[in-house]
C-alpha cells in the first residue's frame, strides 16, 4: 500500500520530450484527472483530446507546463458540465429525461475496485488534491493555484484524504 501513495515518476519532467512520448507518458494521469472531472469516459476523452491539443498549440516546440494541462482540462470539464446541465433542464422542461450518470467499470480485480469505491466515497475536492497530488506530481502550491483555495487548505485536504483511505483499507485487512 504504501507503494500507491508515492510519486510514480519525480524526474519525468526534467527533459523534455517530443510531443508522442510526453502524451505516451503524461496520458494516463491526464485521462485519470479528467475522468473524475467529468460524467463518463467519453466526456474525459473529449475532454482530455481538446486540452492536449490546445497544450500542443501554445507549446509546439516544447513539452507542456503539467500544472497548465490540468487547469485546462479542469476548465473544459466544467464548461462542458454546465452546458449538459442546461441541455438536461431543456430536455427534461420538454419531458425527456437525460442520461444516468457515470459507472465506473472495475475489470481488473478486487484490490482495483475496493481502491476505487475507496476513492469514489472521499469528497470531490479531496479527491481531486488526492488526484493531482499523488499521480498528477504537481507541489501543493501548484493545486493550490489550480483549484483556487489557499496552499494550507490543499495540504489538508491531501491529509484528509489519505487518512480517510487508511481507515477504509485498514478495515479491510485481516
Amino acid at each position: 500500500m504504501k507503494r500507491l501513495f508515492m510519486n510514480p515518476d519525480p524526474d519525468a519532467d526534467s527533459k523534455p520530450l517530443p510531443w508522442p512520448q510526453w502524451v505516451e507518458r503524461h496520458g494516463r494521469v491526464f485521462f485519470l484527472y479528467a475522468r473524475q472531472q467529468t460524467r463518463c469516459e467519453s466526456d474525459a476523452k473529449d475532454v482530455l483530446q481538446e486540452a492536449l491539443a490546445e497544450a500542443w498549440r501554445r507549446s509546439p516546440d516544447r513539452s507542456p507546463d503539467k500544472a497548465v494541462v490540468f487547469a485546462t482540462i479542469r476548465r473544459r470539464a466544467i464548461d462542458l458540465g454546465r452546458s449538459m446541465d442546461r441541455r438536461q433542464k431543456r430536455e427534461l422542461a420538454v419531458g425527456h429525461p437525460g442520461e444516468d450518470w457515470f459507472y465506473p467499470d472495475f475489470s481488473e480485480g478486487d484490490t482495483r475496485e475496493t481502491l476505487a469505491a475507496a476513492l469514489a466515497r472521499l469528497p470531490a475536492d479531496f479527491r481531486e488534491v488526492l488526484t493531482l497530488r499523488i499521480w498528477g506530481g504537481l507541489t501543493f502550491p501548484a493545486i493550490a493555484q489550480l483549484t483556487g483555495v489557499p496552499c494550507a487548505t490543499a495540504t489538508s485536504r491531501y491529509r484528509y484524504a489519505i487518512e480517510h483511505l487508511r481507515e477504509h483499507l485498514a478495515e479491510l485487512q485481516p
